[in-house]
């Protein structure tokens, strides 16, 4: 049991009091049983909830990548398709070799962002008729079958008209 001392202060300054007297008796503010578990109880609370959490937050994750690793790859991903391949050397002969004073529209290639000078070699493709240096365009078209500046699709049929004029 726990004993507190309890002292009475003095009602005036200059008044003459006999000593102050002190008395010991239990403690009536000693706290009880039940605080004691309430509180114990929100402190296990407060640790085991975020463990739990966490916990089921892992669980969940390993089931996911389990379900993943487990199941047929090939017929739930999307397939994307293959990109168009560019022309072929034998196809790049064909298109018509101009030089930068010959070019219809413009002398500004869109591939390198540089003037196509009157003298340097140029390359026009047909049906839009845009002219690009000749190193930049072939360039692109190996690996693109359309036009670096307006998109347009470079048809076969267009490269043998080509063909059967020379």
């Amino acid at each position: 049991m726990r004993y507190v001392a309890l002292y009475a202060a003095p009602t005036s300054l200059l008044s003459r009091s006999p000593p102050p007297s002190v008395s010991v008796s239990p403690t009536s503010n000693s706290p009880n049983i039940t605080t004691q578990h309430s509180m114990l109880g929100s402190v296990i609370l407060a640790l085991f909830l975020p463990s739990a959490g966490m916990s089921a937050v892992f669980i969940v994750y390993i089931c996911l990548l389990w379900y993943f690793t487990h199941t047929d790859s090939d017929s739930t991903l999307p397939v994307k398709a293959v990109a168009e391949k560019g022309l072929s050397a034998s196809e790049l002969d064909r298109l018509p070799k101009v030089t930068g004073k010959e070019l219809a529209s413009g002398t500004d290639c869109a591939v390198c962002l540089d003037e196509i000078e009157s003298e340097q070699p140029a390359r026009q493709v047909p049906g839009c008729n845009h002219g690009f240096h000749l190193q930049c365009v072939d360039t692109w078209l190996s690996k693109h079958s359309f036009c670096p500046l307006c998109r347009a699709k470079l048809d076969p049929h267009l490269l043998n008209a080509f063909d059967s004029t020379c």
